[in-house]
């Protein structure tokens, strides 16, 4: 029996070795790691506020902290809601109420008497076109600005300046410099 012992000793002694070394390994990864704790004021939440402008007929006019995912109708709602006083009309028609907001709009909402864009024979006066608000239409009947470009328009929404419709890209040099005199953003 010995010889037996004699002949598997080396193997015998190096499993051993390994079973001891793959304990160990599991024992200390396991209970010499600390574990860390952080304080939940040091986690941000990853919400980034932005400031509205929130005017004309609404109760509490003013600059309103927002988290940056809502909507005009949030603004509104936080500068009290509409007056009676508010045109419903041209907010009904003209304010999308759905739309993002971005960080330093206005918003204003117009009072009855208010003017608002007219119309004559079916085609809207030329004024200025609002690129954070305005419609399909208003904005196919800018100069160089077609079906696809105001689909371009409204999908980039919101602009934090006209410019950014050159800089990403959405109309050429030459059409933004017909049009850049007609727009307006707040």
């Amino acid at each position: 029996m010995k010889e037996k012992i004699d002949k598997f000793k080396i193997p015998i002694g190096l499993s051993l070795v390994g079973v001891v070394l793959i304990i160990g390994g599991m024992v200390a990864s396991g209970l010499t790691k600390p574990k860390i704790e952080y304080p939940k004021e040091s986690i941000v939440s990853g919400i980034k506020k932005i400031s509205v402008d929130v005017s004309g007929a609404v109760i509490n006019p003013g600059v309103y902290q927002l988290d940056e995912s809502k909507r005009i109708e949030d603004a509104v709602l936080a500068a009290g809601g509409l007056t009676e006083t508010a045109n419903g009309e041209y907010v009904s028609k003209y304010l999308n109420m759905a739309q993002k907001l971005s960080d330093g709009m206005k918003i204003y909402v117009p009072f009855v008497g208010d003017s608002a864009p007219a119309s004559v024979a079916g085609s809207t006066i030329q004024s200025k076109v609002n690129i954070n608000t305005a419609t399909q239409a208003e904005l196919e009947a800018l100069p160089g600005i077609g079906v696809v470009t105001a689909s371009k328009i409204i999908s980039g929404r919101p602009y934090s300046k006209i410019e950014d419709l050159l800089t990403l890209k959405i109309v050429s040099k030459s059409v933004f410099d017909k049009i850049k005199d007609l727009l307006v953003l707040y």
